[in-house]
This record gives structure tokens, C-alpha cells and sequence, in this order.
């Protein structure tokens, strides 16, 4: 964390977020190693697929971190003096992601749990609590109930911090404080309603999203039959996340400095 902090502060990028993704890329060359050491020419149809869905899911990433719905916001004219302040239009971006990798995160942990619970009481003395644990780590090594509800958990946890990061009675009561309105739609209460319904929609899209990067490996194997996985989903959302970031401070940076582009 300290290392972290001090990138973030004499650097470009977020620190943390560069020290992760190091580690995810340092990994990629022995997990591919791995992969052409257990290449089978039987199974090129299967590596074909694999690759496939791997370049579908790097330009899905892109598609939803960059992914934004523009709500168009007037301001008011308003006259100060000889002044006349406002009477522009701009919009309100709302992220189709707004939770990042926070949620495949909450659900990671909750998901770990009752397994590691389970694993302190499997060799207990009293034979039903030894039956129960048994049938918690069974369950929870099931692929298709592990997968359905690391899916679950994260949609639910993509909602549950969208609304923590997002308070669109905040966003209207500023809105109103700055003389700015949704065209069509009255100020205030009937703002912080329009603005949820649209989060909500969009979240939607968003934490299904989420979910199916979260069981991607899971699905790969069962598709491809391939053992040796290079990066999981999350990995990749990781990896995308921090890269355009990264692109993005350094053009901002370019641009106060003048220079021409990146």
C-alpha cells in the first residue's frame, strides 16, 4: 500500500492498480508456457475457441468500462449585473459500470466462506455438524451451483454498491442548487426519480456483465475442455481497466502540456 501511494503520487496511474496488474501480466508467460507444453493437435479446435472467446471478452471489457448513457442537462439563464450566466446545455454521463471490480471482489469473499467454515468442523466429533460441514464443501465444489451463485452474488453486489456510489437525490438537489434541469423532466423529486429508473436499466446490463466475466473460466473449461487457464475474467477486466486509465492520465497530461497526442 505504501508503494503503492507513492506511485499514485510521484507516477502515472493508480498505484495499487498498476501493482496488480503487474502481477496479472508476470503471470502470463509461464501460464502460457503451460498451455503449448500440454498442446494437443486434437484439441485445436478447442484452442481456436479458446482464443476466440478471449479476444471477445478483452473488447467486451473495453465496449462496458467505456460504455456511458449521456443525460442532456440545460442550465437556466440567469442575470448577474450586466452578466447574463448560463443557458448552456451539457449531459450527465451515467457508466454502464459504475462498480468497476468491486462487486466480482464482495462476491469472492462471500463465496470463499462457507467453505473455509466448513472446513474447521468436517472432522468434528459430533456426527451431524461432521454431515453438515461435509455437505457445505460438496455443495460449494459443485461446479454448476458454484457458478450460478458467484453469478447471483455478483449481480446483487453490483446493485447493492451502485447505490452506495450513486445518490441520484444528491445528483438532483445539485442539479436544482446550480439552476440545471433535465429537459422534460421537473426539478427536484421527479428528477431523483427519472435519474434512478435510468441507473437501474443500465446497471442491469452492467452486473450481467460482471457475472459472466466472474464465471468465464469456468465456462472456457466446460467449453473448450482446456485445464490451463492463462488469465481468468476478472484478470482481464483488471488488466483492460488499469491500461485505459493509464492511457487516459497520460493524455491528460500530454494535452496540459501541449504536446500533440499519444
Amino acid at each position: 500500500m505504501w508503494l503503492g501511494e507513492l506511485i499514485t503520487e510521484k507516477g502515472i496511474g493508480n498505484g495499487v492498480s498498476l501493482i496488480i496488474f503487474a502481477g496479472i501480466v508476470a503471470s502470463i508467460p509461464s501460464s502460457f508456457s503451460r498451455l503449448i507444453a500440454t498442446f494437443d493437435s486434437t484439441d485445436f479446435f478447442s484452442y481456436l475457441i479458446f482464443l476466440a472467446i478471449g479476444l471477445a471478452t478483452i473488447a467486451g471489457v473495453v465496449l462496458v468500462n467505456e460504455g456511458q448513457r449521456n443525460i442532456p442537462v440545460s442550465y437556466a439563464k440567469r442575470i448577474r449585473g450586466n452578466q447574463t450566466l448560463g443557458g448552456t446545455s451539457t449531459h450527465l454521463p451515467l457508466r454502464v459500470n459504475q462498480a468497476g471490480v468491486i462487486p466480482i471482489i464482495f462476491a469472492i469473499s462471500i463465496m470463499l466462506f462457507p467453505g473455509v467454515v466448513a472446513s474447521f468442523f468436517a472432522n468434528s466429533s459430533n456426527e451431524m455438524v461432521a454431515n453438515s460441514a461435509q455437505f457445505v464443501s460438496s455443495l460449494f465444489q459443485n461446479q454448476i451451483f458454484y457458478g450460478a451463485a458467484y453469478f447471483l452474488m455478483v449481480v446483487l453486489f453490483t446493485y447493492f454498491y451502485t447505490a452506495v456510489v450513486f445518490d441520484p437525490y444528491k445528483i438532483s438537489e445539485n442539479l436544482q442548487k446550480q439552476g440545471g434541469y433535465i429537459p422534460g423532466i421537473r426539478p427536484g423529486e421527479s428528477t431523483a426519480v427519472y435519474l434512478n429508473k435510468i441507473i437501474n436499466r443500465i446497471t442491469l446490463s452492467g452486473s450481467l456483465f460482471l457475472g459472466l466475466i466472474a464465471i468465464l473460466p469456468l465456462v472456457v473449461q466446460g467449453v473448450t475442455k482446456i485445464g490451463a487457464m492463462t488469465i481468468g475474467g476478472t484478470s482481464i477486466l483488471i488488466a483492460v481497466s488499469v491500461v485505459i486509465e493509464m492511457i487516459k492520465q497520460i493524455e491528460s497530461q500530454m494535452v496540459m502540456r501541449d504536446y500533440e497526442g499519444f
